[in-house]
């Protein structure tokens, strides 16, 4: 097996960083570590084509004076005085521009984790031998079944730290596996994602073995028919939906400013009663980490239960404009100024299997995922894609002929609104430029789901 390390070394890393957050000029420091050192196994075409080791670092500071914060980063554990120096400088110059008004910036106060299970030995040995064995016996599956598989298997190593002049000191390591796959079989295509803390769990034989079949079973695809299906939606494809959710009013920034589901409809019930979904990260699935990039804890924040409007995500910044506590979701994205972010949403799995939420379908579709997806109404949650791969019409309770991808728009609200059956098996995906973050969802048998385009009477 070989080396799987941290980005920066833990030993006497939390002192390093109190000793640079103890700035004489500043009346508050916090510095975050934000690490990864990820191991990548890409294979297509018969072949690993491009084995790939990613080493990221990142220390984040944050100073205060007189209430007006400003930040600096460095990549490196020696730059980070200088670091701490310009956040300082800069915040004390905002501060002068302000002509002595008082500010309202803060950092977080001591405050204990919650635990969560972020090693796992099985993600440790799932090196490259045993990456480049996985995609070899992938890919001669997929040319057994007439086809081709392209890929990815890959380990990480996350570390995150967050120091402050408070005396708030966290450090969490946390592994990652991560596997990808779309086999092609003619003209059919499946497609599979699933991550999590345990390699084990991503039941990797299985999951290329089911992926190949489903491609096998697409060849010979015919149009969707534009209009109004039953759908059930693979746990790829009700993800995506979910990722929607903060959009339609669960950020705290939203919420302060009076938009969206929290502030105008909080308590009340807008989705089916077997829709509950919190970001939680004390969760044994997605990617959990127990504090925020502030050095708040996470608390497990409901977002619907039962269908019914619950809390908003928030940092300090956000959480001091409603007048309430960070529920510890502080994230900063490149090139993004800083926002509260849900960074593990998971859904309540039901007690159906895939099979039986078919089965309950006369007429309708079965979805497996969609992409190119993007918000088109923040009111209603309503967005635009395409479903892709491995899509089929639902005829008397079975699947049958394969479908091309066809464009949707249609409201996450309402199709949440009209839910009556929930998978048992849930799985995970990457949420786009989110620091370790993660949604999970289970398999959804909704109605009414628009593709194509509508007739007048349907609009």
């Amino acid at each position: 097996m070989t080396s799987f390390a941290p980005p920066v070394a833990p030993d006497g890393l939390l002192a390093q960083l109190a000793s640079a957050a103890a700035a004489p000029n500043a009346d508050a420091v916090e510095i975050t570590l934000l690490g990864r050192a990820g191991e990548y196994t890409r294979f297509a075409g018969g072949r690993v084509h491009q084995p790939q080791d990613i080493l990221e670092t990142q220390f984040s500071v944050r100073a205060v004076v007189d209430g007006h914060a400003a930040r600096a980063a460095t990549g490196t554990l020696s730059g980070l005085d200088q670091a701490v120096a310009r956040a300082t400088a800069a915040a004390r110059a905002l501060a002068d521009r302000a002509r002595g008004k008082a500010g309202s910036a803060t950092v977080a106060m001591p405050a204990v984790a919650p635990e969560v299970v972020l090693w796992h030995d099985d993600t440790a040995a799932f090196d490259g031998g045993a990456r480049a064995t996985a995609a070899g016996r992938t890919m001669r599956a997929a040319a057994d079944a007439g086809g081709g598989a392209a890929g990815m298997f890959g380990r990480a190593l996350t570390q995150i730290a967050v120091v402050n002049s408070a005396g708030v000191a966290h450090h969490a390591l946390a592994t990652e596996a991560l596997g990808t796959l779309t086999a092609t079989v003619a003209d059919g295509t499946s497609h599979w994602i699933d991550l999590h803390r345990s390699a084990g769990a991503l039941d990797l034989a299985a999951s290329v073995d089911r992926t190949i079949a489903e491609a096998v079973a697409g060849q010979g695809r015919r149009p969707v028919p534009d209009g109004r299906h039953t759908v059930v939606l693979g746990p790829q494809a009700a993800g995506e939906l979910l990722t929607f959710l903060e959009d339609a009013g669960f950020s705290g920034e939203l919420a302060a400013a009076h938009v969206g589901l929290v502030a105008q409809r909080a308590g009340q019930k807008v989705a089916s009663s077997l829709v509950t979904v919190a970001d939680d990260a004390t969760a044994t699935i997605g990617l959990p980490i127990g504090f925020d990039m502030e050095g708040t804890p996470k608390r497990r924040v409901p977002l619907l239960t039962a269908g019914v409007v619950g809390e908003a995500v928030t940092n300090l910044a956000t959480a001091a404009a409603l007048g309430t506590r960070s529920t510890g979701h502080a994230h900063i994205a490149r090139e993004e100024v800083p926002t509260p972010v849900a960074a593990n949403m998971v859904m309540d799995a039901g007690d159906a299997t895939e099979a039986e939420l078919i089965a309950g379908v006369e007429r309708g579709i079965y979805v497996q995922r969609f992409w190119y997806t993007r918000l088109v109404d923040r009111v209603t949650a309503t967005i635009t894609g395409v479903s892709r791969d491995g899509c089929f019409l639902i005829e008397d309770g079975r699947l049958t002929a394969p479908v091309a991808g066809a464009r949707f728009t249609h409201s996450v609200l309402d199709f949440l609104g009209t839910v009556d059956g929930v998978g048992s098996a849930r799985r995970s995906q990457p949420v786009m430029n989110v620091w370790n973050g993660a949604v999970t969802a289970p398999a959804l048998r909704g109605h009414g789901f628009r593709f194509g385009a509508a007739t007048v009477e349907e609009s």
